[in-house]
């Protein structure tokens, strides 16, 4: 036995080892009826004795996600390229040359240069075709967009060579471009949505959130706001920091803000510091069903505290919390080592069944097919869910996500089985990213201010007949001219929030957008 290699299971203790907290002690057990003592066995065995050559690395892997596949929904194993991914949109940065980009045809076109970026400052502009890095091809050549994002991104202060199209210009352009940190933002947008009313859409929770956060409420407080919409629909959550950071903004000394408690990990509590910069005025907070995580946890802690009203639908349901487990090759397992908790007692975690992941996914469509988007009356909770807030002493639930002070059902006349093809297929954003191409600088110049652009742009019908003309030739059509009629409403919306993205940013998107929300008017009929 002295000449077996150790090597996978070394691998996995050491990240044990230094990855788990100190109160949680480890039973190491190698005694020959210790399970430990059997994977290794089992490891070893097929490594040294199968007919065939095998992939060591990806043997544990696949024995690491078969153990996590039989626990809860939310332990997962990650590559280390996926953990790099995942990481960056988390820890707020990344390595490149500061694009947003979208493809077209199998060409990459420049969307917009990350301001102050690497690409703005050699004079890289929105519209560009990148169409070569480093004299290799990327334009017309069916390259992968994560090929093309792996050849684009690369350490800071390396230099990177990009061939450009540019509209009017003949000849090819030539740019060395010096890549640099770019920053990943996790709030999506922020503007004053009417006077003394300041709204901020964040879309999920990183390193930064807190300090972009401060930086939006600290700019609309100089335009004059007193009440907040928080918007936290779609966002799927991230760092449970960031989101106690969040809530004690809005929470008194002392005030609960969530705990969290597991079977080794011991009841550890989370209290607002006083030092909020939003204690006084309205605060309404908008979720719908892909709401979750630490999302839930600022919801939960404003709606427990009768701190902020919350207008929607029922989220997501997510109240587990994940441990990160580092492995020296950079890969990465997090496991759900407790439950979280609101300030009343609930945990919002929905049912679900060890080892069938199917069925946790379905659960949204179950909602759908259920009605429940649709009615408030068609969702029920137990007796044995119920709790209640700790000022006013409203009754709320656990046990499946958190229910909204105020429900707003999914408008079946808005969202119709028309548009969503048409999105599927991507023919509302390669329209859109065309059009772009071609009226850029037209819409630049006779819109240089959005608030004249809101007020007095219209989507051109030709536009409009272009995308429902290519759904044709696709074989999508309405079903009838009703359902054509309110497509084209929301389709008008759409198209103009999403060039006005182009010209300028998220939160223009979201102020054309909400005009159409009917949670978010709710939020301000309610205010």
């Amino acid at each position: 036995m002295k000449y077996i290699n150790f090597h996978s299971v070394i691998i996995l203790l050491m990240a044990l080892f230094f990855a788990v907290p100190s109160q949680a002690q480890l039973k190491l057990d190698f005694g020959k009826d210790s399970p430990l003592r059997k994977l290794q066995i089992a490891e070893i065995a097929i490594s040294n004795l199968y007919v065939d050559t095998v992939n060591q690395q990806k043997l544990v892997e696949d024995g690491i996600r078969g153990m996590l596949e039989k626990l809860d929904p939310h332990s997962t194993y990650t590559t280390a390229k996926e953990t790099k991914a995942m990481n960056e949109s988390l820890n707020g940065s990344f390595d490149g040359i500061g694009v947003q980009f979208n493809m077209q045809e199998d060409t990459l076109l420049v969307i917009q240069p990350v301001a102050k970026g690497p690409s703005e400052k050699v004079g890289i502009l929105p519209g560009d075709r990148i169409v070569a890095v480093n004299d290799t091809t990327i334009a017309g050549v069916k390259m992968s967009r994560e090929e093309i994002m792996r050849r684009l991104r690369g350490p800071k202060g390396t230099k990177v060579n990009l061939t450009i199209v540019r509209r009017g210009i003949a000849e090819k352009l030539h740019f060395t471009v010096v890549r640099d940190k770019i920053p990943v933002k996790t709030i999506d947008g922020w503007y004053m949505i009417k006077p003394a009313t300041g709204y901020i859409r964040i879309g999920s929770f990183g390193a930064t959130t807190y300090q972009e956060f401060m930086t939006a409420v600290n700019a609309l407080k100089k335009q004059g706001m007193k009440n907040l919409i928080l918007d936290l629909q779609d966002n799927g959550g991230g760092y449970l920091q960031a989101a106690v950071q969040i809530a004690n903004e809005f929470l008194q000394k002392g005030d609960l803000i969530v705990y969290t408690k597991g079977r080794v990990a011991p009841r550890s509590e989370f209290v607002a510091q006083g030092n909020g910069t939003l204690k006084d005025g309205k605060v309404i907070v908008l979720v719908n069903e892909f709401t979750a995580s630490a999302a839930e946890i600022v919801t939960g802690a404003l709606q427990d505290q009768d701190r902020g009203t919350v207008v929607g639908r029922r989220s997501f349901g997510k109240g587990l919390v994940q441990r990160p487990i580092d492995f020296p090759d950079g890969s990465m397992m997090r496991l759900t080592v407790a439950h979280y908790y609101t300030p009343s007692g609930r945990c919002i975690q929905k049912p679900y069944v060890k080892g069938d992941l199917k069925d946790y996914e379905l659960e949204l469509d179950k909602r759908f097919k259920h009605g429940e988007l649709y009615s408030a009356d068609s969702i029920h909770f137990a007796d044995s869910l119920k709790f209640y807030t700790l000022r006013k002493h409203r009754t709320v639930y656990g046990g499946g996500g958190i229910m909204p002070d105020y429900f707003v059902p999914l408008d079946t006349l808005q969202f119709t089985a028309f548009h969503r093809k048409l999105m599927a297929k991507n023919i509302v954003l390669g329209n859109d990213l065309k059009f772009m191409d071609a009226n850029r600088k037209l819409l630049k110049a006779k819109y240089p201010h959005f608030t004249d652009y809101l007020a007095h742009y219209e989507v051109p019908q030709s536009l409009i007949d272009t995308i429902v003309a290519e759904g044709k030739k696709q074989k999508i059509v309405p079903k009838d001219q009703a359902e054509l009629d309110r497509t084209l409403v929301y389709l008008r919306a759409q198209l103009k929030a999403l060039i006005a993205r182009d010209l300028w940013d998220m939160s223009e998107y979201f102020q054309v957008m909400n005009e159409q929300s009917h949670i978010v008017q709710r939020a301000l009929r309610l205010l």
